[in-house]
């Protein structure tokens, strides 16, 4: 794509966001930091129903519980839960990344942004850990780019990379980091292996979140206090909800038998239409971890079933589905984990190119279950009324710098840097939008009118 053909597809990409999120319009000539703060600015106050109150209260008990789990002092975790209790905004975009990747470094540097106008001390991030190590080549969480050159971070061969998840276990990782190409070790991997921990770990992710806690400070100094939470801590959280005889997720979606098939039945619904391809049903509510693999399972007649083998996987009760959680074979979806982590507790979820679509139609989707089985009238108004529910916030920044080149560079003059620089500027090539056929497509069907903001599958935006 040429320059000039890029220009006019990033104009269309941000026309359409514009479109979808007229709110978003009048920030792009603006500053940076102004967008970052509306983000990061806590949800207006409003009545909420019980329900919400407690899925709020089990959410920060989860993260509480994940800090202490990662020796933050007790002081420290406190102040995280304080904040994250007032704030309800959490950054859900990142993979699971070491902190140096770009890809994460960045929307840190973005979060820290919008939080820093508000006066925070804190930071929390939820990274996906269902993903692959290898998304493309000698690109993914399991391999790292140094010095211009791919390093394979745990060493592993291809056979064990290939179709395996960060969640992948138990086995011994460690930080080997294997340069791809024979040569000499650079300056800035000798720095790298000097910081990573050097110990062994059960599960690729438990190796990726050990070593971003002891990377934080070298690369965003100590005016944060920094708490990454993932898909295992999403889990545990599942269970808290599942073990409380009076939790609205137990009773809801897994005792009464119609919400979650009408659910499904929406999702279905959505691949006619317009909004064709942006939420599908990769997998019923979990996800089956079996032999260092993800596979997706099908809900049917109240069984969750292997698709590929037909076998019965689990029941969908609270004593199967609890089991599985705790012995992780089986894994939240991404529906379940927004659900628990944002819809239910009302907390504002930010992320990458593809989640301002998806996240809304998954609003939509589940307040037409709702609807559908007569269901939580105080809860379907609260979820009409949100405060930006969710938003743009991942990858925001496109930058070419090297994020190892900034060790020694403090981090207030990087967030100077890019919070005074105009949201247009600082947004780049806006390289995952336009490169992207899903956007494409999406532009197109806007600019025909074949659907908009006023459609009503976009009503919980």
């Amino acid at each position: 794509m040429n320059e000039l053909a890029h220009t006019d597809a990033k104009g269309a990409v941000l026309g359409s966001l514009a479109a979808l999120y007229p709110w978003m319009r009048p920030y792009h000539l603006k500053p940076l930091r102004d967008y970052a703060s509306r983000l990061f600015e806590a949800p207006s106050a409003k009545a909420e129903p019980i329900m919400r109150r407690r899925a709020l209260t089990k959410l920060v008990d989860a993260i509480g519980k994940a800090g202490k789990r990662n020796g933050l002092p007790l002081s420290t975790v406190e102040q995280i839960c304080r904040e994250c209790e007032e704030r309800r905004v959490l950054q859900t975009g990142p993979h699971l990344f070491l902190l140096m990747e770009p890809e994460a470094y960045y929307t840190h540097v973005f979060s820290l942004l919008g939080l820093s106008t508000h006066g925070c001390s804190s930071y929390v991030s939820y990274a996906v850990s269902t993903v692959s190590l290898v998304e493309r080549p000698r690109k993914g969480p399991g391999w790292l780019t140094v010095d211009g050159k791919p390093i394979n971070v745990f060493g592993l061969s291809r056979s064990r990379m290939i179709g395996y998840n960060l969640l992948t276990g138990p086995g011994a990782y460690r930080f080997e980091l294997v340069p791809s190409e024979q040569g000499t070790e650079s300056d800035a991997l000798r720095l790298l292996r000097s910081l990573l921990p050097d110990t062994q770990f059960e599960r690729p992710a438990h190796a990726i979140k050990a070593a971003n806690l002891t990377l934080w400070p070298k690369l965003f100094g100590d005016g944060f206090a920094f708490l990454q939470i993932d898909d295992e801590d999403i889990a545990d959280l599942v269970v808290d909800h599942l073990s409380d005889e009076n939790s609205w997720l137990r009773a809801r979606l897994l005792e009464d038998p119609k919400l979650a098939t009408n659910i499904l039945a929406e999702i279905d619904r959505l691949a006619d239409g317009p909004w064709s391809g942006w939420l599908a049903r990769g997998s019923d509510f979990f996800w089956l971890y079996e032999n260092g693999r993800r596979l997706p399972l099908r809900l049917t007649a109240g069984e969750l079933v292997n698709p590929a083998t037909g076998s019965k996987v689990a029941r969908f009760a609270v004593p199967d589905i609890t089991e599985g959680l705790k012995n992780r074979r089986l894994v939240p979806n991404l529906l379940l984990m927004f659900l628990v982590l944002s819809i239910l507790p009302g907390v504002r979820a930010l992320g990458g190119s593809h989640q301002p679509i998806y996240y809304p139609l998954m609003r939509y989707v589940f307040c037409r279950a709702l609807e559908a089985v007569g269901a939580d009238a105080d809860l379907r108004h609260a979820l009409a009324s949100d405060d930006l529910p969710g938003a743009w916030g991942h990858r925001v920044i496109e930058c070419d710098d090297d994020p190892f080149q900034l060790f020694e560079s403090e981090i207030g003059d990087i967030m100077h840097r890019f919070g005074n620089m105009p949201f247009v500027e600082a947004c780049g090539r806006m390289g995952g939008f336009v490169c992207d056929p899903r956007w494409t497509e999406l532009c197109a069907r806007l600019q025909d009118q074949a659907t908009g903001a006023s459609d009503v599958k976009w009503a919980f935006s």
